[in-house]
């Protein structure tokens, strides 16, 4: 295996290793203080960091891009998951690689034919995964979930806040916890919160993206806590 390659296989391994966990998505953070931001989730015992990605086009809203990336790199140690909602993704994947990203996440939506695009980002020795919104139809993701390090299963439309959470997400982690096993990791973004972390977890889900069940409380320790405090084994709940 080539080094790139382990590095690909490390990363797999590492979250594999901890999974169900919490990845706090820093789109609310204080980024006035971002260092301070990333000791506070290092003190509560957070394994990795998710970063969307934003670009105004495949979504309506414009976040972060690379500098942050980078910034992060520098500052922290913890992996760093990259959630690209744009329109392009293949044009800039190999930057935020080189920012720092330790797996790389783009749209179905965005890129219908995924696998160079997927065998590239593992090439450089970053691990990679497809994103589907629950818009859309599993057929145009499900063909290529054998190229994937990782399925993120979106609980609400990309890009777009103040979204219930849709169990149709629920439906689909286990379907492919069912399908494919324990080698393939699922991701679950949108709505996550005490209320919603027993179905995930209970249906398949490995990690979690939380934002405001983080950052919209005092003590982030004791916010993780909470939700830890609510992971279920898969299997443990009945269908949703």
């Amino acid at each position: 295996m080539s080094q790139n390659g382990s590095r690909v296989e490390q990363t797999k391994k590492l979250f594999r290793g901890i999974r169900p966990a919490v990845l706090p998505s820093l789109l609310l953070c204080d980024f006035a203080n971002l260092q301070r931001e990333v000791e506070r989730l290092e003190e509560a015992g957070v394994e990795a960091l998710h970063l969307d990605v934003m670009d105004g086009q495949f979504v309506p809203n414009l976040t972060y891009g690379m500098p942050i990336v980078e910034s992060l790199r520098k500052i922290t140690s913890l992996k760093i998951d990259v959630h690209l909602m744009i329109a392009k993704p293949e044009s800039y994947a190999k930057a935020f690689v080189d920012a720092g990203a330790d797996l790389i996440t783009f749209h179905i939506e965005a890129h219908r034919q995924p696998v160079q695009l997927l065998d590239e980002i593992r090439s450089l020795g970053v691990a990679a995964g497809l994103a589907i919104n629950p818009s859309t139809p599993m057929d145009w993701l499900i063909g290529f979930v054998p190229n994937c390090d990782l399925v993120l299963i979106m609980s609400v439309q990309a890009g777009f806040g103040g979204q219930a959470f849709n169990p149709i997400a629920l439906q689909r982690l286990k379907m492919l916890r069912e399908a494919y096993g324990p080698e393939l990791l699922l991701e679950v973004d949108g709505g996550i919160n005490c209320q919603t972390t027993p179905d995930v977890t209970s249906h398949g889900a490995d990690l979690l993206v939380v934002g405001s069940a983080i950052f919209r409380e005092a003590d982030y320790c004791q916010a993780m806590t909470r939700l830890r405090c609510n992971f279920k084994p898969f299997g443990a709940q009945s269908d949703a």
